[in-house]
């Protein structure tokens, strides 16, 4: 008889893919360890799924005696010490593809809260501000169709994004070092036979910089800030940033000093330099939208994720079971 496989999924697991782990038989564990102690405790499981608040450092995968899977639900990988993990020979997988539309749906949620200053009319007139004036004040917004959107990053997320983007009539301008073109495809949902297909070109940083009157970011942090004073000075006056990706990917404190100078219009921010505790300047900036660390966070996105990351588990321990 093989042994059972132990998995510990410390961040959590939508029920629809704990439900395939467990119909195989699996030991899915979801008491969640501390940080401080899971070194010391993960020696008995065979998989680690973990999310972004979990940290799998070097004394965790050397703990990990018996670890032969780290997964994370979600796209990114950065809370993983991965070239450490795969050279004790440990498999490492994420969920790239289950999020992807979660992700560009809030992107654009912010976009349009730029737009209409949602954020700020949503917190005045809870406040008991005067109502007409309130209507005077917020007569400036402004429609998105004919505005550019600059997508830094083009892979599955920016790809989405794209396809929002031209759905509503925006242009759409692209930068990925790593890819030249992409074709986006929409789905006329009424009508199945009918779908659109425009070949997007990625061009130079800086000519996306200079021409975006919005620009959303889908990049992996590389440990320190991509943007900051030097690449809000190529932007628009008055452009509007978009960060569903990751936290210190925007220098938070240059991004406070454009918004202070108009530079930068507004600000829509899911992921922030320090979690859970984001700075309070900008969590009450009137030009900044909120959000906390919610960009996959959908019913349907959750489920995908959970599935996803069950059929790799399930495929890698195929033959032994």
């Amino acid at each position: 008889m093989k042994n059972m496989v132990k998995i510990l999924v410390n961040d959590g697991i939508h029920p629809d893919g704990r439900l395939l782990l467990e119909e195989a038989n699996y030991l899915v564990e979801e008491d969640k360890i501390p940080q401080e102690d899971l070194a010391s405790r993960i020696a008995e499981y065979d998989v680690l799924i973990v999310r972004s608040a979990t940290k799998v450092t070097k004394a965790v995968i050397d703990a990990g005696k018996n670890l032969k899977i780290i997964a994370r639900g979600g796209v990114g990988l950065d809370n993983i010490d991965v070239e450490y993990a795969q050279s004790k020979g440990i498999q490492v997988f994420n969920t790239p593809r289950a999020s992807s539309r979660a992700v560009a749906e809030l992107a654009f949620a912010h976009l349009f809260s730029l737009s209409r200053m949602l954020q700020r009319s949503n917190r005045e007139l809870a406040s008991g501000s005067d109502f007409k004036k309130l209507k005077k004040d917020f007569e400036t917004g402004f429609q998105i169709k004919g505005k550019t959107l600059g997508i830094i990053g083009f892979g599955r997320i920016g790809q989405e994004v794209a396809q929002i983007a031209l759905g509503v009539g925006m242009r759409v301008r692209a930068h990925d070092p790593f890819v030249s073109e992409a074709e986006v495809g929409i789905q006329l949902q009424e009508y199945d036979d009918i779908k659109i297909c425009v070949k997007v070109r990625t061009e130079s940083l800086d000519k996306v910089l200079r021409e975006s009157d919005f620009i959303t970011i889908h990049i992996p942090g590389s440990g320190k800030p991509s943007f900051g004073a030097a690449e809000f000075a190529k932007m628009k006056t008055g452009v509007f940033l978009i960060n569903t990706a990751r936290g210190g990917v925007i220098d938070e404190e240059a991004l406070l000093t454009a918004l202070e100078s108009g530079k930068v219009g507004g600000a829509g921010l899911d992921v922030y330099e320090n979690e859970p505790t984001p700075r309070e300047a900008l969590l009450k900036h009137p030009a900044v939208s909120c959000t906390p660390h919610i960009g996959a966070s959908t019913v349907e996105a959750q489920s995908y994720i959970g599935m996803e990351l069950a059929d790799k588990i399930l495929a890698f321990f195929g033959d032994d079971q």
